[in-house]
């Protein structure tokens, strides 16, 4: 894979514990006002934005029926892999939010938390 890929939570995901309301994810809404705010770097990566409920096979063919938490930045060869990444097979990816932001930074050019 050469390009990096993001997979998200749908904003606005409904929850079957919780008839008749709405969510956000925490972790992903952060990443969400990045891309929002910077809508020409979205190109540089390919983006999905999933349904809440698990399973979710995207994910699960992506990484494996353990890992499916969102957000994951799965990594592509495009760049050099951090250290930090976890992998599976060879499969390289992060998915912690503060560690996403940080590498949309220097990965594509988004702005860096301050």
């Amino acid at each position: 894979m050469s390009r990096d890929r993001l997979l998200l939570l749908q904003p606005g995901f409904e929850d079957a514990r919780h008839p008749g309301e709405r969510f956000v994810c925490p972790h992903c809404i952060g990443i969400e006002g990045l891309l929002a705010g910077n809508p020409e770097l979205a190109a540089r990566l390919d983006i999905e934005r999933l349904p809440y409920p698990r399973p979710r096979p995207v994910v699960i063919a992506a990484l494996d029926a353990d890992h499916q938490s969102l957000p994951a930045l799965i990594l592509g060869n495009g760049h050099p892999v951090p250290a930090d990444a976890k992998a599976i097979g060879a499969v390289r990816f992060v998915n912690d939010a503060k560690r996403i932001l940080e590498l949309l930074a220097e990965r594509h050019g988004y702005p860096k938390v301050h």
